[in-house]
Order: structure tokens, then sequence, then C-alpha cells
């Protein structure tokens, strides 16, 4: 396989996160235009929520049966361009079974797209020899701030969720199956312990990065669903001033994937997630005691950096435990994204009401700094890929 191969693989892989993360960001920031569409009450709201992540865990499930006979490139070639078309099926429909099955769509497709995307992410950094998991995460980080971006736009002009989400599709969904052409599958690695080889991936060992990806994404769903409220209601900010938090969370996000697999080849993935899980640790320690909301807001943005690099060296982790089989390793991982998508927000929240918010932040603080005891399931410092070696940069690696 040729650097240019490489190359192409590379930054078509990219360009499917970078979609992905338009995607995902214009539904769930228009949120309340679909609620308004379709008349859905607050009560059935949290199932409509909720059915995309259960769905999306399913199909992650599912897809690990299925890329043991079609490889993880033809199952994302197929599933983003659905994504895309149920993104615009929710802006379409005028009825509440219409926006059930679009959304049912939507979830189903997105987790056969995240697990195969994560696949095919760990099969190529496995094949360049280097860290290279977090720049795929800054693309999806950059697409969620551009799909967050047409969202203001078309809410600004009062545009129809249809009309908001056409032209994104008619843009997104053909670019995207066209660079799938040069998606790469690379082959399970031939080292490894005995364990890591053959078979299904044994849980007890990848409990503990399940537990990471779990933590980790209760803090995210925290700083989404609740960081426009905190500033707003317990830090009296005004309504503009409450949306900054969390596009600067984006921001940083993105800055800190952008630079992170520097610092994974420098100083190895278990110090940067070390680091990583102990500063946002100290941004939600930063958010519980913030006076006002100009400190809340650096606290979110500090958050921002620290939770940016766990998520993407969680996966490659995955690969590295079981380099025999990490498609079915990062399919299993992947679904406790959804569970921590699902538990956060309802938790934050119940603590809220009966507790405090104050109080409340505490608690993704305490499970995001569990993360340090698990930061030795992510390699050696000196195994800074988590291979033993790193490949030269030029090189025919075929």
């Amino acid at each position: 396989m040729t650097d240019a191969l490489l190359r192409r693989g590379r930054g078509s892989l990219a360009f499917s996160f970078f979609v992905q993360g338009v995607a995902f960001a214009l539904l769930v920031t228009r949120i309340p235009g679909i609620q308004d569409r379709y008349g859905i009450s607050d009560g059935l709201l949290p199932l409509f929520l909720a059915a995309v992540p259960i769905l999306a865990g399913a199909a992650s499930v599912a897809t690990e049966k299925v890329v043991a006979r079609v490889a993880p490139s033809r199952v994302l070639r197929w599933s983003q361009p659905v994504v895309l078309l149920a993104l615009l099926g929710v802006g379409a429909g005028d009825a509440l079974w219409m926006a059930a099955v679009a959304l049912g769509a939507f979830g189903l497709s997105v987790g056969a797209l995240d697990a195969s995307m994560n696949m095919l992410g760990v099969s190529l950094q496995r094949t360049y020899g280097r860290s290279i998991m977090l720049g795929f995460h800054a693309a999806y980080s950059l697409g969620g701030i551009a799909g967050a971006s047409l969202a203001w736009v078309g809410a600004h002009w009062h545009l129809s969720l249809f009309w908001s989400y056409l032209p994104v599709v008619v843009v997104l969904a053909p670019a995207a199956y066209l660079g799938s052409r040069w998606y790469v599958d690379g082959k399970p690695a031939a080292d490894g312990g005995a364990e890591a080889k053959g078979g299904s991936p044994a849980f007890r060992l990848l409990l503990p990065l399940c537990l990471v990806m779990t933590f980790a994404y209760i803090g995210d769903s925290t700083v989404s669903n609740w960081s426009a409220k905190y500033l707003q209601d317990v830090l009296g900010s005004s309504e503009e001033a409450a949306t900054v938090p969390y596009n600067a969370y984006m921001v940083t996000t993105l800055l800190g994937r952008a630079v992170g697999d520097l610092g994974v080849r420098y100083f190895g993935a278990s110090v940067v997630v070390r680091a990583g899980a102990v500063l946002a640790a100290c941004g939600f320690a930063l958010v519980a005691v913030a006076p006002s909301a100009w400190v809340g807001i650096a606290a979110f943005t500090v958050l921002g950096l620290g939770l940016s690099v766990i998520v993407p060296q969680t996966f490659a982790a995955a690969g590295r435990l079981f380099p025999g089989n990490s498609d079915a390793a990062v399919a299993r991982l992947n679904v406790f994204n959804y569970v921590g998508f699902l538990v956060g927000s309802p938790l934050v929240g119940a603590l809220g009401d009966a507790w405090s918010y104050r109080g409340a932040m505490l608690v993704p603080m305490v499970l995001v700094l569990v993360t340090v005891a698990y930061a030795t399931s992510f390699g050696s410092r000196e195994a800074r890929y988590g291979g033993g070696h790193e490949r030269p940069r030029t090189v025919d690696v075929g």
C-alpha cells in the first residue's frame, strides 16, 4: 500500500468525520424547531430523543456482525448517505409518525456509521504506525461547529427545517459517497497477545475502556444539554451570553484534538488521557464554584480542552488491545458512547432538581476523574502509538 493511497484514505475518512459532525449538529441544535414542527409535547420529547441513541447502540452491535462478512468501508459508504437523507426526512415530514420514522432511520444509520467510521480510523492508524485518531475527531468537531453555524443561519432567517437541511444534504451526500472510493480497509495486526488475537474480544479487558467512554460522554452531554441553562439560571447571565459556553467548548475541543496527536506521539496515550481527565475535572470544579457568568464560560472552555482527547484515544486503545479483532472491539465500545449520552443529561437534571445544579456538576467531575485510574489501559509511555514502534512517515507500508 503506497503513501499516496494512505493519504487519500486518510483525507476521505477525515471528510466523512466532518460530514457526520455537520449532520449531528444540524439535528441536535434544531430540536426546538423539530418539536414545534411536529407538535411534540415536552413529555413526549425525551422519548423521541432517547430512541435515537438506543437504536444507534443496537445498530452498532449489529455492525460488529456485518463487518465479519462485509468490509467496514462498505458499511460506511452506504450508511453516511442514509444518515443525511434521514436528516432531510426529519425536516420534510408533517405528521408525528413521520418524525418517528425519520428519527428511527437516523438512529439506526448513525450507529452503523459511527462504528464503521471509527473502525476505519483505528485500522488506518495501525497502518500508519503513529497516532492520527485525534485528527479524525478534530474533523468531526469542525463539522459540528459548521453544522451549528448553519443551524443558526436557518433559525435566524426563519427557514423551515426542510430548506435548512436540503442544501447541506444536496452538497454533502454525493461528496461523501464519491470520497468513499478512497477509503482504506486495514488488516488485523499479526502481533499481540493470545487474548488479543483471534476470537471475540474479552469483555473483562474491554470494560475499563467502556467505563471511560461512558464517563466521557456523560461529561460531554452535560455540557451540550445544561451549559446554557446553568449560565442563565444559576449564574444569572443573559440569554445571548448563555449560548457562548457550548460554542467555546466546541472550539477548544477542536483545538485540543488538532494538537492531541502530537502529544500522544511525544508523551504517550496514557499521559495525554490522564492530563485530559484532570483538566476536565478542574473545569467541572470551576463550573460548580463559578461566581459569575464569565468565569463559568472560562470553565466550560477548559472542559473542552480536557474532554477532547479522551474519546478518540479510547477507540484507539481498543484497537491496540485487540489488534487481531479491532473491528469487534470498536463496535462494542461504541455502544457506550450512547450509554453515556442517555445517562448524562437525565442524571444532571435529576440531581439539579433534587439538590442543586452546582452540586450536580460535581458528579461528572468525579466520573471523569475516575478515568485517571484507568489510564494504564491506554498503553505505556514508551509505546507512543501502542505497538512498540513507529513507522517512518515516508515509506511504502505495503
